[in-house]
């Protein structure tokens, strides 16, 4: 989605407008998603983690630095940023601003990204695995 100069808009608006462009996943697609060796990303911060848990085998990446460390042409890449096709779930603590980042993961030509419908709250409402994050 581009940004117009045309009229200001608010970030509901915002939100809303980018998840047309989203297949948005329920924990459970996600969990399949992983599984089939998708990328689960991580984006909520340190406190989050800390005081709820972890996906387990989830890439966990500050969402200031998640261009950066996704994009597979970048100098500061991670290791499994391998490639364009790479299915990524960007996971966020309720769903709001993974929504953000997919679309932004999107525009860097990461055209599988897309994020978790209701967050990592909604993966561990879910039954999902949870891990104690390490102090």
């Amino acid at each position: 989605m581009a940004v117009s100069d045309e009229q200001p808009v608010g970030i509901d608006e915002l939100l809303e407008r980018v998840r047309l462009d989203l297949d948005r996943l329920s924990p459970e697609e996600a969990y399949e998603i992983a599984e089939g060796g998708g990328l689960l990303v991580d984006i909520r911060y340190a406190a989050l983690r800390e005081r709820d848990g972890l996906i387990p085998g989830a890439l966990v990446v500050e969402r200031n630095e998640l261009e950066w460390r996704l994009d597979p042409q970048g100098s500061h890449r991670a290791p499994e940023a391998t490639g364009h096709d790479l299915r990524v779930v960007v996971v966020c603590n309720e769903g709001y601003a993974s929504s953000l980042a997919a679309v932004s993961l999107r525009q860097l030509g990461l055209r599988h990204a897309t994020d978790l419908t209701g967050g990592f709250q909604a993966w561990r409402a879910a039954g999902l695995p949870v891990v104690a994050a390490e102090t």
